[in-house]
């Protein structure tokens, strides 16, 4: 079974509520998710590029999971993406396009709710005007970006039910996503 790789990056997961839940949650299906915390494995933010690329090159359907503020992800996220996805390897005339073909969606988490980010509110753009740099860039690295998962409301409504009604619905889009996990 080809398991997907969940690239976590969460700047203070233990003090999370909905993606320290979802961790809890992955924990459960080591068959079926390859779960990778950058803030865990790099609390001093220097990556080990080759163990990062060798990582993605075992997986062929790729989550990235964080929580989404300040229209970005976190800073760490940038980084591992300006160093690890490398000149020759993720793109380039040359390259070997390492990520070509791979499914790749992202999983985030907003504290605003949905009706928020839509066009014509005073934020102006939707999620999925917000995201596109992401589709972009994985777009020039030939991958198979898919469709992003994302649960809104954070800020609004954080009770107990509210985080678990996230976790079905997440569990679901990953077993969408790579459909040989359901085996």
């Amino acid at each position: 079974m080809k398991k997907t790789l969940i690239i976590i990056t969460h700047p203070d997961i233990d003090n999370s509520v909905i993606n320290k839940k979802w961790l809890e949650e992955l924990e459960k299906f080591p068959d079926k998710f390859t779960i990778h915390q950058l803030h865990k494995v790099y609390p001093d933010q220097k990556f080990d590029i080759l163990a990062e690329q060798k990582l993605v090159e075992e997986h062929d359907h790729i989550i990235f999971q964080f929580p989404y503020y300040w229209y970005y992800g976190p800073a760490l996220l940038k980084k591992w993406l300006d160093e690890v996805l490398t000149h020759g390897w993720a793109y380039g005339s040359k390259s070997i396009f390492a990520f070509r073909a791979k499914k790749v969606a992202l999983a985030i988490t907003l504290g605003l709710k949905e009706e928020h980010l839509q066009r014509g509110t005073p934020l102006k753009f939707n999620l999925k005007d917000l995201t596109t740099p992401y589709e972009a860039l994985f777009d020039w690295v030939k991958a198979d970006y898919q469709p992003l998962f994302a649960y809104y409301g954070m800020t609004f409504e954080p009770s107990e039910e509210w985080v678990e009604r996230s976790v079905p619905l997440y569990l679901d889009f990953l077993d969408r996503f790579n459909p040989v996990t359901q085996q």
